[in-house]
Formats: C-alpha cells, structure tokens, sequence
C-alpha cells in the first residue's frame, strides 16, 4: 500500500469519510472522516452514514466537526481495519449502461455462459449492432432500432435495458455486506468465467439527493449470468463480492456530479501468473445520466428509508486472453485488482472464493448492538 495509491490525486483537499473497526472495551465500526493527520470519530455527529448522507449539507457538517483522533490511515490498512464506506443503505447496481458492455452481454447470452464460445459469437457479431452507443435510451430512434433488431431475430433482454426506456436496475448486495479497502473479494467457486467491474457508486440521502461518490467493483460471474438471466442473485449476490470503497468523496466545492460524469475509471489487475491487465472505464460513455439512474431506483414507486448506494455500471469488459486462445479472461486465485479514479484515489482487493473469504457475520442487529452499547442508539 502507498498513499499515492489509495489517496485522489489532490489528496486531502476533498471531504472523504468512511468507517473504520475499532477493537478495544466496545468494538465496532466508527464513521470516520480523513484529514491530512488521520482518521477522526464522527460518531457523535452522524453514527451511521446512512445518517451522515441524511445531513443537510454532509460535506459542510463534516468539515465543521472535530471528533477524536483514533488512528492513521496506514495503521487502519495496516490492521485490515479501513471498512466499507457504507453501512445501513441498501446496495443497487445499474446494469448494461455501456455500449460495449452491452454488446458483451448479449455475447454472454449467445454463448450461453461458456467463454470458449463467445470469441466465435463476438465474430459474428461484429458490425452488426453498428454505432449502437449513439441511440439515447428510449428515444424514438432506439425504439426504431428495436424494431429492425427484431426483425433479424436479433433482440434480447439486454438491448431492452440497454436502449429501452427503462434502465436495470437490480439489488447487489444486502445492506453490511460490502467489502472495503484492502479486503478479499469472493468469487463463487463453480464460476469458470468471470471478471471484475470497476464502477463509480453513488451515495444518496433517503430522498434521493445525490451527497458523494466512491469506487466500486461489480464482481461479475459470466457464466452464470450467460446461463441465464434468472442466476443474476446468483452471479452477483454472493458472499465478499461486492467492494465499495476506499471512501465516500462528499460533494463540495472540490468535487461534484459533474466530476462524476466526466471521471475516468482506470483497473490494474496482476496474477501470481504474471498476468497484466490494463482497462478503463470513461463515464463520459455511459448512456444514462446518473440522475436518471437515481430517479429511477428510488421514487414515488420505491423509497430507502436508510438511503442507498447505486453502481453506476462499467464500460470495461474484458476479452483479453489469459490461458486458451478465444477463452478471453477470468480471474485466478489471487488476483490483486486495483481500481482507481483521480478525484476518488485508489481501493485494492485480492481475489479469492467467496466460500474461502471470511465469512459475513456483523450485519443490521450487531451494528444496533453496538450502537446501544456506545450510547449512540
């Protein structure tokens, strides 16, 4: 680990806060803010996010908080300590939000979930969707489009959420379950095609307000979900699979939405194989506004009491080879992946299976526990 690494490049100029496990007399997670001398308590403010990202202004109540000092950013990694930056939200993901993702999909389903299949469907599928990243979602040219994909016998329920009005929007993971900075991440051990997701993930208020961004990685099983569409809780659900982090970077006068549609996502991923792979997700690309997405995940039709975080989905999908010719890629055992985006900084995971990380076992009732424990509930 380097600062370097995990830190946005204007390092500590934003608002980034987290939560941080504390041991001693009465352990739990503390809400923490990051300032330039470590990791500050932010518990008698707000202690949980969710009732962080609820403040009016969360970046200008934080900024104006003391709290105690309680570590240093290398002794909370050091100690495997640094958490997701999310506690009783619910955890969404917007899906097939990409051109080139889209068209992976539809592979995915051809394929039907085997990889040595889908460098033969990519093939024949060159050209054909044409410049379908131009069709804004649900305009009168996309329905246009439908129609003639159809009529080749070429729709499918990816080309529904990808271009038709309504976008996917689906739950991730249960609220506690992510997985933070430094963690493993957990691939289901019958998966034999699968990749990381690097995605930005908004933080929103139970009213839907936008309040900060952080780093995500989408874990995703290929198979499965080229299988069918019905294993999508199976493919994505699963336990250490879903990594938010290093922190939430709240909107102020530093960083914005606007920050968000035009950041850059870069993955590293290196193997004990000696395997280097090098992607990036521009969210200039992305095909739906990330207002729309939040509009549609939370409304007059679904409320987040506790507020939620929303994936915003990836542009990145991985077709290099890794063993076999025309396998494309999975990961192995081990894989250090490392997401990182300017204005947000870095998060690091290893790649194990999710019945060999360690399992999940403080959620909603241990975090009331120890909440009432500390006075704070």
């Amino acid at each position: 680990m380097s600062l370097t690494e995990i830190l946005p490049e204007d390092r500590y100029a934003g608002v980034l806060v987290g939560r941080l496990w504390v041991d001693g007399p009465l352990p739990g997670p503390r809400t923490v803010v990051l300032r330039e001398d470590g990791l500050f308590d932010l518990s008698a403010l707000a202690p949980t996010l969710s009732d962080l990202f609820d403040l009016p202004d969360p970046a200008a109540r934080v900024a104006a908080h003391a709290g105690e000092r309680l570590c240093s950013l290398e002794a909370a990694i050091d100690a495997g300590h640094l958490l997701a930056p999310c506690d009783l939200q619910a955890i969404k993901a917007a899906g097939v939000t990409f051109a080139a993702s889209l068209v992976e999909r539809v592979i995915e389903e051809r394929a039907k979930g085997d990889p040595a299949a889908a460098a033969k469907v990519r093939e024949e599928l060159k050209g054909v969707f044409g410049d379908i990243g131009s069709l804004k979602p649900g305009s009168p040219e996309a329905a246009q489009a439908k129609v003639l994909l159809q009529r080749e016998g070429l729709w499918s329920q990816y080309l529904e959420v990808g271009i038709g009005p309504d976008a996917e929007i689906f739950t991730k993971a249960q609220p506690m379950s992510a997985v933070g900075y430094g963690a493993q991440i957990g691939l289901h051990p019958k998966s034999v095609w699968n990749n990381p997701e690097p995605e930005i993930v908004l933080a929103c208020s139970s009213r839907g307000e936008i309040v900060g961004a952080s780093l995500g990685n989408d874990v995703n099983l290929r198979d499965f979900e080229g299988r069918s569409a019905l294993l999508l809780s199976k493919a994505k659900d699963n336990n250490a699979s879903c990594a938010i982090g290093p922190f939430v970077r709240l909107f102020d006068a530093s960083f914005s939405l606007d920050d968000v549609r035009e950041a850059e996502v870069a993955l590293t991923v290196e193997g004990a194989d000696n395997f280097h792979l090098e992607g990036a997700s521009s969210m200039a690309k992305i095909s739906r506004d990330p207002l729309d997405l939040v509009a549609q995940t939370l409304n007059e039709n679904h409320q987040y009491p506790d507020g939620l975080m929303l994936f915003l989905g990836t542009l990145f999908a991985p077709t290099q080879d890794r063993d076999a010719p025309g396998e494309g890629f999975t990961h192995k055992l081990g894989d250090r992946v490392l997401i990182r985006s300017s204005r947000l900084g870095g998060m690091v995971n290893r790649v194990t299976t999710a019945d060999a990380a360690p399992p999940w076992i403080f959620g909603v009732r241990a975090l009331m526990r120890s909440l009432a424990a500390r006075g704070l509930a």
